[in-house]
Parts: structure tokens; C-alpha cells; sequence
């Protein structure tokens, strides 16, 4: 199942995706994390919020689960969030004082630097899956996702409304 396997890490699977009805817009997050016969789903939703932000919020929320340090593979659907971490670009921001370049401020730092933190806790490895192609767990992810966005009572992105002038 983990064939990047630590030893003494117990391996855990996690599918992500994010969702925003308009973008911005409305949106939310499915996360589903897997370990050995356990099974958690979550999924929550912001009333004003990006489509980036949801992915990298769902990578969180499941990271954010774990008590100890794991070995687990994240499946999320979002090229942006797989690559800037596999390919270190958001360290590399980080490392720059959240500049993408000489010009260019990084966006949605709030969340890299949490995530960044959270994968220095554990042995991570990121897949890319086709969204929308079949594959169960993120067309389930999707499903809570959406689901997440449309409901009610949903919850403020303060970092998001507070730097974009929404209130």
C-alpha cells in the first residue's frame, strides 16, 4: 500500500480535494484519511475563499489528524499543491521571504508555512491523481468537498477575506 515506507512510521493514506463555487467564491474542502481498517472523513466550508486555498486547506486538515509522525502519501488532484511541495517550491518561498521571485510575493503563505511545518513532522509523499477520472476516494473528496460549499453556516477564511478587503 506505502511503498515509500519508513521503518517504525505506520503508514497512512490521505486523498484530498477543494472546491470553490466561483473563485473566488463559496468553497470547502474533503479530506479522507486511511489507516490499516480505519477510515475518517471530513469536509468543512467557507463562506469567501479560493479554489488553491481549499486544496491546500484539505492537505492540512488531514495532517493536522495524525498524533505521531507517519509515513503517508497525500493523493490530492491539485498539480499546484503536489508540485510545490514535491518540487520544493514552497520552501523555496519560504526561504525567500515568501517571494516567488525578485517581483512576485507568494501567495496564500498562511497555509504553506502550516503546511511546510506539518510535513517536517512526517515522511510525505505527494501523488498526483486525475480529478474527475474514477478514481473512488477523489470523487469522494469531490463529493464532500462541494457539499462543504454549498452548505450552510459556513465558516470565514479570515486570512483570505482580511487580505482581499471582504468583510
Amino acid at each position: 500500500m506505502f511503498e515509500d515506507q519508513v521503518e517504525g512510521l505506520k503508514p497512512v493514506t490521505i486523498y484530498t480535494d477543494g472546491a470553490c463555487l466561483g473563485n473566488p467564491g463559496p468553497g470547502g474542502y474533503g479530506t479522507v484519511l486511511i489507516y490499516g481498517e480505519k477510515r475518517r472523513e471530513l469536509s468543512v466550508g467557507y463562506r469567501l475563499t479560493t479554489n488553491n486555498r481549499m486544496e491546500i486547506m484539505a492537505v492540512i486538515a488531514g495532517l493536522e489528524l495524525l498524533r505521531y509522525p507517519c509515513a503517508v502519501t497525500v493523493y490530492t488532484d491539485s498539480q499546484y499543491v503536489a508540485n510545490s511541495i514535491m518540487k520544493g517550491w514552497a520552501r523555496k518561498w519560504r526561504n525567500n521571504g515568501w517571494m516567488r521571485n525578485a517581483k512576485e510575493r507568494a501567495v496564500n503563505i498562511d497555509l504553506w508555512g502550516k503546511m511546510l511545518d506539518l510535513c517536517e513532522l512526517h515522511q510525505i509523499a505527494f501523488r498526483w491523481v486525475r480529478g474527475h477520472a474514477g478514481d473512488t476516494e477523489n470523487e469522494r473528496c469531490d463529493a464532500l468537498s462541494v457539499a462543504a460549499a454549498k452548505g450552510k453556516d459556513l465558516l470565514i477564511d479570515e486570512v483570505y477575506e482580511r487580505e482581499n478587503g471582504a468583510r
